[in-house]
C-alpha cells in the first residue's frame, strides 16, 4: 500500500465534510449519505486517496494540472514569493514584478497581436471581465447599442452570474436568474447528437451560419461579440466539423464582431499548441485563460486582449478589477509553470509522443459495443455511449443515467474519467507517458465492459 500522510479515519473525515463543506455542482444531501472520496496526495498523473488507493487522474484535476502533480519547483517559487511580497494589488497606479513578467511572457506566447493581459482569479472572473470590456469598447467607439454577446447552447464559460449566462448550460440557467440580459445563444456544432442524416461538413456550415442569422435578426448595430471554446470542454469534448471555424471566422470578420476564444481548457498545450486557436486556425480579439496557466497550482486567470481593443479601452478609466488580479504568488507560480513547459518541451511531448499514441488507443475504443463515437484533439477526448451505433441513438433512460453508471465503474477501477450526460470524457496531464496511457485505456475498457454488463442486468440497453 502507498504510504500516505497520517490523518483521521476516512469515515470521520467524511462526516466532517458532510457537516460543514458545501461542494460545487453537487447534490450535497446525497453526497452526505454516500461520503466523498478523500484525496490526500498526488504525484505525476496519480492521486492517492485516504484508503491508500492509487488513482490515475485522466481529467488532470479539472482540466488544469497540465505539468502533472508534485512539481517541487512550483512550491519553492510560491514560498519564495510569499516571503518577498506575499500580496499587493495592481490598483491605484501600482504594479509588481511577477505581474509584469507574467503579462510579458503571455504576450510572447500568444498569437497575433494579442499583447495585453487583464488578470483575474479564474476563468469565470475573466469571462465576466470580457462582458464588460467588449461593451465598454463599443461604447468608447461611439456604438453603445452594441451590447449583445452571442454564445452557444451547451457551452461552458464559468459559473458566476455573468459567465454562467455566457455559457449555454440549461441546468445552470434554471437556477439564480440566468441568463442576464443581452446574451443570445445559438446551437452547438455537435454532429453526433444533432446532425441527423446531414454530412458532418454540411452540418458544420449550417451551425456556423446560425451566427450570421442571429446577427441579422438582432441587428448588426446591437451585436458586440461572439464567444466560444475552440473545442467545447465541459459540454462533452465536442469537436466541431472542420468546416465550422473557418465559417465562424468569416462571419465575425464580415460584420466586425469581436471574437472571444475561451481558452480556459484548450490553452497552454492541451491541443498540442500553446492555444487551441492556433490548432483550429482561429484569430480571436480576446482569449480567456486560466487552468493550465498555472497547472492548477495557484488560482489565476485572465483575458489576453488585442492591441486594437486594449488601445481603445486605454482611452478611459475602466471601472473594473479584482482584489487578486495578478496576485504576486499566483503570477510567480504561473511563470515557473510556463518555464517548465518550455524547458522540458512539454508541447513537443504532446505533439510527438503522447497525443498520437493516445489518439490511436482512444479511437480504437470505437470497437466496443457501447461506443458510437470516439473523438480526440490533442489531450482531450470523448466517447459517446449508445445502445445503437448505426442510428447514433440516445438511450431511453434519462440523459446521464448510463454515463453515471460508467463513471462509477471508472472510479471503482481507480480511473478518473468524467461523464457529461452519456458521453465519457478525458483530459489527462500533458506529461502522461505511453505506458500510463496503456493503463488508462485498459481501465477505461474494463469500465466500459462492466458498464455494459450492468446495463444488460438493469435492462437499460434501449434506444429512445
Amino acid at each position: 500500500m502507498t504510504v500516505i500522510t497520517n490523518h483521521m479515519p476516512t469515515a470521520e473525515l467524511q462526516a466532517l465534510d458532510a457537516a460543514h463543506h458545501m461542494h460545487p455542482f453537487t447534490a450535497n444531501g446525497e453526497l452526505s449519505q454516500k461520503g466523498a472520496r478523500i484525496i490526500t496526495r498526488a504525484d505525476g498523473v496519480h492521486l492517492t486517496d485516504s484508503e491508500g488507493h492509487q488513482i490515475l487522474d485522466a481529467m488532470a484535476g479539472l482540466w488544469c494540472v497540465n505539468i502533472g502533480y508534485g512539481r517541487d519547483e512550483l512550491a519553492e517559487v510560491a514560498a519564495r514569493q510569499m516571503r518577498e511580497l506575499p500580496y499587493y494589488n495592481t490598483f491605484f497606479q501600482t504594479t509588481h514584478v511577477p505581474a509584469i513578467a507574467l503579462a510579458a511572457k503571455i504576450a510572447e506566447l500568444a498569437p497575433g497581436d494579442l499583447n495585453n493581459v487583464f488578470f483575474a482569479g479564474s476563468g469565470s472572473e475573466a469571462n465576466d471581465t470580457n462582458i464588460r470590456m467588449v461593451r465598454h469598447y463599443w461604447a468608447l467607439k461611439g456604438k453603445p447599442t452594441k451590447s449583445v454577446i452571442i454564445s452557444r447552447k451547451n457551452a461552458y464559460h464559468g459559473s458566476s452570474v455573468g459567465s454562467g449566462s455566457l455559457g449555454g448550460m440549461s441546468g445552470m440557467h434554471a437556477q439564480g436568474g440566468m441568463p442576464i440580459p443581452d446574451i443570445h445563444h445559438i446551437n452547438q456544432p455537435n454532429w453526433w447528437a444533432e446532425g441527423g442524416d446531414m454530412p458532418a461538413e454540411e452540418f458544420g456550415l449550417q451551425r456556423a451560419r446560425e451566427l450570421e442569422e442571429a446577427i441579422l435578426e438582432l441587428g448588426e448595430d446591437r451585436v458586440a461579440a461572439f464567444i466560444a471554446e475552440p473545442v467545447q470542454g465541459a459540454g462533452g469534448v465536442i469537436v466541431p466539423p472542420d468546416s465550422y471555424w473557418p465559417e465562424i471566422q468569416r462571419i465575425c470578420d464580415k460584420y466586425e464582431i469581436l471574437l472571444i476564444a475561451d481558452e480556459v481548457i484548450c490553452g497552454f498545450g492541451r491541443t498540442g499548441n500553446w492555444f487551441g486557436s492556433e490548432t483550429l486556425n482561429i484569430r480571436p480579439d480576446i482569449m480567456t485563460i486560466a487552468k493550465g496557466l498555472s497547472s492548477g497550482y495557484a488560482p489565476i486567470g485572465g483575458s489576453i486582449v488585442s492591441d486594437e481593443v486594449a488601445s481603445v479601452i486605454a482611452g478611459d478609466e475602466f471601472n473594473h478589477g479584482y482584489t487578486y488580479s495578478g496576485h504576486p504568488v499566483a503570477s510567480a507560480v504561473a511563470l515557473e509553470n510556463l518555464r517548465i513547459m518550455e524547458e522540458e518541451n512539454i508541447l513537443g511531448h504532446v505533439r510527438d509522443v503522447a497525443a498520437p499514441y493516445l489518439k490511436e488507443k482512444w479511437e480504437a475504443l470505437i470497437d466496443h459495443p457501447l461506443v458510437g463515437e470516439a473523438k480526440i484533439v490533442g489531450m482531450m477526448g470523448s466517447i459517446a455511449l449508445t445502445p445503437n451505433k448505426e442510428a447514433r441513438a440516445a438511450f431511453a433512460s434519462d440523459a446521464g443515467t448510463v454515463g453515471y453508471i460508467c463513471r462509477e465503474r471508472c472510479f471503482a477501477n481507480n480511473l478518473v474519467m468524467r461523464h457529461v450526460g452519456d458521453r465519457m470524457i478525458i483530459s489527462p496531464p500533458l506529461v502522461i507517458t505511453p505506458e500510463q496511457i496503456d493503463v488508462l485505456i485498459e481501465r477505461a475498457a474494463k469500465s466500459l465492459d462492466e458498464c455494459y454488463s450492468e446495463l444488460k442486468a438493469q435492462d437499460l440497453l434501449h434506444s429512445a
